[in-house]
């Protein structure tokens, strides 16, 4: 297997996640029923979010966290939810790359989750 070296990989990589993670029985829902994604909208989005972190392509506009808020208001985003999209992810990258890039594609969602996960937990606690 090769690491994630292009936008390709990278358009690759989403692809796999969104074809398993929208049927995810935990968090599938949220895609398909609160957010109601267009994935040709939403996955060029994803692309560029995903190749600026990994290839350093500053392709990326805009704010995830501020996105999410809102799903969060209509359905608890818990920590459950984040650890099944992780794990997803990381099987996703797994199954079709290996190498530093693949390692920071994972190293990177971790920490997405955990401050996702506290930033959600916390905009409920406030409420």
């Amino acid at each position: 297997m090769n690491d994630i070296t292009t936008r390709q990989d990278v358009e690759l990589l989403v692809n796999r996640f969104y074809d398993q993670v929208i049927k995810d029985d935990l968090i599938g829902f949220f895609f398909t029923d609160i957010a109601k994604i267009d994935l040709s909208k939403h996955l060029p989005k994803m692309y560029n979010f995903w190749e600026s972190i990994l290839l350093g392509n500053p392709v990326y506009e805009g704010n995830p966290m501020r996105v999410h808020f809102p799903l969060n208001e209509v359905t608890a985003m818990e920590e459950k939810h984040f650890n099944r999209w992780l794990q997803v992810w990381e099987k996703t990258v797994h199954d079709n790359f290996e190498g530093e890039n693949a390692e920071t594609a994972i190293t990177r969602a971790l920490n997405i989750a955990r401050i996702m996960s506290y930033k959600m937990t916390n905009a409920r606690s406030s409420e």
